[in-house]
């Protein structure tokens, strides 16, 4: 009777690697010719919270853009950031970033349904938090329940760790 194996499937995001990507931006933005005289900037603005500022909108969506091309090239997930509308706050506009980490009670309820419904007999799948345990007697089927869940248009990054 072979012993369970199990691997956890979390939604985090490495904030170094966001931080170094805001770094990368903030730098090509000071240097860019169109960010001249624009009142360009892109900083932290508490823990988990990202504000960038311009004096236009499209400048300020030019910064989201630059930011999300840094994050891409570092692996970060896009849908691992969400960001909100330009709003005019006096005589510029920002956009704040915001990360999500950790899956949702309704997420992992969706998530562990798609398990259920559509994983190898015999996976189950367990909500520890903001995470979520699957587990099964059969290795073969843990990595085709991988495949499963990276094969499904999440609105959410998802990483799996723990593969035991």
């Amino acid at each position: 009777m072979p012993a369970e194996s199990s691997f956890d499937i979390v939604s985090k995001v490495d904030r170094q690697e966001v931080d170094n990507a805001l770094n990368q931006a903030a730098r090509e933005i000071g240097q860019r010719f169109d960010f001249k005289n624009v009142g360009a900037s892109i900083a932290w603005a508490g823990e988990e919270r990202i504000e960038m500022r311009a004096n236009s909108e499209d400048r300020v969506k030019a910064v989201l853009d630059v930011f999300q091309s840094k994050l891409v090239k570092r692996g970060v997930s896009l849908k691992a950031i969400e960001a909100s509308d330009p709003q005019l706050s006096g005589k510029e506009y920002r956009i704040t970033a915001t990360l999500r980490q950790g899956i949702s009670p309704e997420n992992a309820k969706k998530l562990a349904k798609i398990i259920r419904d559509e994983a190898p007999k015999g996976v189950k799948a367990q909500i520890q938090g903001d995470e979520l345990r699957v587990s099964s007697k059969s290795k073969d089927d843990l990595q085709e329940t991988i495949r499963l869940v990276k094969s499904k248009d999440l609105d959410f990054a998802v990483q799996f760790v723990n593969f035991r």
